[in-house]
């Protein structure tokens, strides 16, 4: 079934133009209209038409492969702060809608070979790679199947037209495919119906077109204004910067699980951070046992990348001394729908290099909340000294950094004057006093049973100093910096993850090394610092509590990793798989192009009645002797040398004597086959008659049995 005239001609002009391709389009047009001018033509077999299909297909791997490994860098205006803002944005969506537009070019190769060919129709097999496989095992139940490929390629523009997006010319999108669907229509209608029968039909077809098209436009609307923080409660991400819930005070056993969630690699061997911060918190609601930022402190503020859009200067002027490379993924959601998520930073964090994300806040509780793509690798440059934390606010009304909550004060005053600490005492040696105070009495546990000893109206921190002295970090963390805040000094509740298991270069961390401690405000060096009074003991008991398919689990993770770096373009063998398929369309192509050429140049020298070229040395009379040696029960084997083959057929009692004669001659026999010079008169005639004599003595020579 045929296209009628000009139909293809139409199509392509009204792709080239909602496509931006006119020009294209008219050339690719008119060439395809060419066959009803000229009557030039080719011959080509099924074979040929296979190549060429799997030249197209390639071709647009290829294509798709180039447009999924280019990004674009646009200028993203800022109307909040009034500047703008360089961000890389990923151009997966944007190529995948961009790349069906390619179709009508990357297909038009098969289309053409079909308008120019004697049979103007392809073999089914060529455009089906399943038949192509069942044709080859034998099945040939479509052998001489042919099709009309011009329908399908028609679909192919009129499709390739729908793909760019609504505005200007392209509203008439509807208009067109109406147009050229009634034409094509039209060209195949059965003839027994009325002429107002198809214009009814057709008329029905515009109704149902237009109801459709709105629809759409509907359907489209609503998902455009779905709010997508609803979204964003599925996927939380593990820390919030204004609130954290602690898990003191529940019965039973705390789990993580072993999934890698960071990896790490130091610039310098050996030395990494040891903690990596996502969020600080000031205010202990012990009622609920969890860590909130009131005010304004926890409020982010945007920053502004440097000139090349992917280094982040978060202390301006301090110098850092360590860098380290840290990948991690953006679990949370953007209302918009983008990932985003906390940054797990090394103390003292001061410039953040290659980190590839669309936006970048920071506040004042040492906090850095990115939005990008769903997985980020980036250097983190830091030291010690400041912070991105505000200091105490030691002079305001509400100082929250030295509360202790009224109905924790009794317990935190009981524990400091169980430390028995002297009037006086400095700021170390109160900090002294207090990691020995938990050092020598308190155990850590992921266990936490109910307690008898205590009347139930005994929060869970205040068990943990009286009492049980026994729990997590959470429990750990939370009383020290009450305790801390009971000897005036100023300090704040963190969260993150504890570095500490070596992974190939570099470290990996995972969920159960999620960890909670102490910042201190150290009034002497005015900073932040860390301060773990969690026993040690704590990383060999997480670590010891493995299964016998972490293995599994790793490499599931490492190859969810890579694909994460291909699906987020945080690696470069994109464009090594891109370039690997370049040589693969080269070899299609000539094949295409030579192997048909020289298939004409076989077919001509049969028809011309070419004689065929003998090698020199085929009528060497020692092949007579080697069939004689077979024929007594020892062919030579596929692939074995003479020499080796000699050493077997001689193992005959009956021809040990021809040992040295065969040697011989099979030295006469490659110099005839294989040496330029080959031999002269007297060598020639030498290699026939001792072949002779020596085949006389093999026939005549009864078998006998081999030793």
């Amino acid at each position: 079934m045929k296209t009628p005239p000009l139909l293809l001609f139409a199509a392509l002009l009204f792709w080239g133009w909602l496509s931006d391709f006119l020009w294209a389009g008219l050339a690719l047009g008119v060439i395809l209209e060419l066959p009803r001018l000229v009557k030039f033509r080719w011959e080509l077999d099924d074979a040929d038409f296979n190549r060429i299909f799997s030249f197209c297909i390639v071709l647009n791997g290829v294509l798709l492969g180039y447009v999924l490994t280019h990004t674009t860098t646009v200028a993203l205006e800022n109307p909040s702060h009034g500047n703008t803002l360089l961000a890389t944005t990923n151009a997966d969506a944007q190529a995948a809608a961009r790349f069906p537009c390619w179709l009508p070019m990357t297909f038009f190769p098969f289309m053409a070979v079909q308008v120019f060919n004697i049979r103007q129709s392809v073999p089914l097999t060529a455009i089906s790679f399943v038949l192509r496989w069942r044709r080859r095992m034998g099945d040939r139940a479509f052998a001489g199947r042919y099709v009309d490929f011009s329908f399908p390629y028609f679909i192919i523009c009129v499709f390739a037209a729908s793909t760019n997006p609504p505005g200007g010319s392209r509203d008439y999108y509807f208009v067109g495919l109406y147009v050229l669907a009634v034409w094509a229509l039209w060209s195949i209608r059965p003839q027994r119906y009325r002429f107002g029968t198809w214009v009814a039909a057709l008329a029905a077809m515009a109704l149902f077109g237009v109801v459709g098209i709105y629809g759409l436009h509907s359907a489209q609307a609503g998902i455009q204004s779905f709010n997508a923080s609803l979204i964003q409660r599925f996927l939380v991400n593990h820390t919030d910067p204004l609130q954290t819930t602690t898990s003191m005070g529940r019965i039973g056993r705390l789990k993580l699980s072993a999934k890698i969630v960071i990896r790490l690699e130091p610039h310098e061997l050996g030395r990494y951070p040891s903690y990596l911060r996502e969020a600080s918190y000031r205010n202990y609601l012990a009622p609920k046992q969890e860590w909130l930022n009131v005010g304004a402190i926890h409020e982010f503020v945007p920053i502004s990348p440097n000139t090349n859009g992917s280094t982040w200067t978060l202390l301006p002027g301090k110098k850092n001394s360590d860098i380290v490379n840290i990948a991690c993924y953006l679990d949370s959601r953007t209302p918009e729908g983008d990932p985003a998520g906390l940054l797990p930073l090394p103390p003292g964090s001061g410039m953040l290099e290659n980190l590839p994300v669309f936006a970048l806040k920071v506040n004042h509780t040492g906090s850095a909340f990115a939005s990008g793509p769903g997985l980020v690798i980036f250097d983190a440059h830091y030291g010690p000294g400041t912070s991105i934390d505000a200091p105490p606010d030691l002079d305001a009304t509400n100082r929250y950094d030295l509360t202790v909550p009224t109905n924790e004060f009794a317990a935190v005053q009981s524990a400091i004057a169980e430390m028995n600490l002297p009037a006086g005492s400095s700021e170390e040696e109160k900090m002294r006093a207090v990691e020995k105070f938990f050092l020598d009495k308190f155990t850590y546990s992921t266990w936490q049973g109910p307690d008898k000893r205590m009347d139930t109206n005994g929060t869970p921190l205040t068990k943990f100093l009286m009492t049980s002295r026994s729990g997590h970090c959470e429990y750990f963390a939370s009383a020290t910096v009450l305790l801390l805040r009971g000897l005036d000094i100023p300090a704040r509740y963190a969260v993150g993850y504890y570095v500490h298991e070596p992974h190939g270069p570099g470290y990996v961390v995972r969920e159960r090394d999620a960890h909670a401690w102490c910042l201190v405000w150290r009034e002497n060096k005015k900073c932040w610092e860390d301060f773990d009074t969690t026993p040690s003991s704590w990383v060999g008991i997480e670590s010891a509590r493995t299964h016998w398919d972490d293995w599994l689990a790793d490499m599931t993770s490492w190859v969810h990793f890579q694909f994460a770096k291909f699906r987020w373009r945080q690696a470069n063998f994109q464009q090594y798989i891109f370039w690997s398929l370049v040589p693969v369309l080269l070899v299609l192509l000539w094949h295409i192009i030579f192997r048909r050429r020289g298939k004409l140049r076989a077919q001509t020298a049969k028809n011309q009645g070419a004689a065929a070229v003998v090698r020199p040395g085929l009528d060497s009379e020692f092949f007579q002797l080697e069939k004689q040696l077979a024929a007594r029960g020892v062919p030579r084997q596929a692939g074995e040398n003479f020499s080796d083959w000699l050493e077997r057929a001689l193992s005959e009692r009956s021809l040990r004597d021809l040992r040295a004669p065969l040697h011989g001659l099979l030295r006469l026999h490659y110099r005839y086959r294989f040496d330029p010079d080959g031999l002269n008169a007297e060598q020639r005639e030498e290699l026939r008659r001792k072949s002779a004599d020596t085949l006389q003595k093999i026939t005549s020579s009864p078998p006998s049995s081999r030793s």
